[in-house]
C-alpha cells in the first residue's frame, strides 16, 4: 500500500509539472513582425490651428533665438560675393581662410601636423554678405548646410589632379595657403603650397569639406586621400567663431589664383 500511495503521489508531482510547462507556454508572447509601412503627406497651411500651450512654451526660447542670430558680431563695409572676380573671389577667400585659421589649430591639436591648404567648392557660397552689420544669421544664409571641415591627407600626385580639376572647371573654387598662375593658353606658370613648389616626394594636409570628401563636386582626386581627420568643426561655427573675433571684414580679390594676361 505504500508503493502505491507514492506512486500516486509520483503521477501527481507530473501532472502538476506538465501544467505548469502548459500554462508558462502558452504566456508566451507572440513575436510580432512589420508587414506593411504606408505613409501620407500631411500639408502645413492656414487650415492648421496653433495650440496655445505649444505656442506659450516654445515662444520663449524662438525669442532668444532669434535675439541671438540677429545681434551684430562683426561689419562690412562693402558687400562681400562670390561674383566679383574670375578665378577668386571676396567671399570664397574670406570662406577659405576663415577655415584655415578657425581649423588649423584644431587639428595641430589633435595630430601635431598643420594644415598646408584649403580648397572649398564655389556652389557651396549660398548668399552674399551684405554691406553693414554682420550677425550669426549672415553665417546661416552664407552656409546653410551643416558640412564640417575634414582634413585629407593627399599625396603630391593627387595635388596634380586638383590643379587639373581646377583648371577645366574655370570655376572660382575657395582656396588658401596655395597660389596657382595660369599662362594664357591656361597651363600652369606657378603652382605653389605654402609659398613653395610642390614636393613631389612628400604628402600635404587638405582643409576641405566632408560634402566634398566623398566626390562632391565631382572632386574625384579626395578619393585618393591617405589619411582623413574628422574635425566635427562645423564650416558655419568656424564662421561665426571668425566673426566674432574681428571687428571689421574685408577680403579683397588677390593674386592667389589668376591667369596671365
Amino acid at each position: 500500500m505504500a508503493k502505491l500511495k507514492h506512486f500516486g503521489i509520483l503521477k501527481i508531482k507530473h501532472f502538476v509539472i506538465f501544467i505548469t510547462l502548459l500554462v508558462l507556454g502558452s504566456c508566451k508572447k507572440e513575436t510580432k513582425h512589420l508587414t506593411e509601412l504606408t505613409g501620407r503627406q500631411i500639408a502645413i497651411d492656414s487650415s492648421n490651428i496653433l495650440v496655445d500651450s505649444i505656442q506659450d512654451f516654445i515662444t520663449p526660447y524662438h525669442k532668444r533665438v532669434e535675439q541671438v542670430l540677429d545681434s551684430t558680431i562683426a561689419y562690412t563695409p562693402f558687400t562681400i560675393s562670390k561674383t566679383d572676380g574670375k578665378f577668386n573671389t571676396t567671399a570664397g577667400n574670406l570662406m577659405a581662410d576663415i577655415v584655415m585659421s578657425e581649423t588649423n589649430p584644431i587639428f595641430q591639436k589633435r595630430t601635431g601636423n598643420s594644415i598646408d591648404f584649403v580648397l572649398l567648392n564655389h556652389g557651396g557660397i549660398r548668399s552674399i554678405i551684405s554691406k553693414g552689420n554682420v550677425t550669426a544669421r549672415t553665417a546661416y544664409e552664407v552656409m546653410p548646410f551643416e558640412n564640417s571641415v575634414v582634413v585629407v591627407e593627399l599625396k603630391a600626385e593627387s595635388l596634380l589632379k586638383m590643379v587639373e580639376y581646377l583648371i577645366k572647371a574655370k570655376r572660382a573654387h575657395p582656396v588658401a595657403g596655395i597660389q596657382l598662375i595660369l599662362n594664357k593658353d591656361n597651363t600652369v606658370n606657378t603652382f605653389t603650397i605654402g609659398g613653395k613648389p610642390i614636393d613631389m616626394n612628400r604628402t600635404y594636409f587638405v582643409a576641405t569639406s566632408d560634402y566634398l570628401v566623398t566626390g562632391g563636386d565631382n572632386m574625384d582626386f579626395f578619393k585618393d586621400a591617405v589619411s582623413k581627420t574628422e574635425t566635427d568643426y562645423k564650416i558655419r561655427n568656424a564662421m561665426i567663431d571668425f566673426f566674432s573675433k574681428v571687428d571689421t571684414l574685408s577680403p579683397k580679390v588677390d593674386l592667389r589664383y589668376y591667369q596671365l594676361k
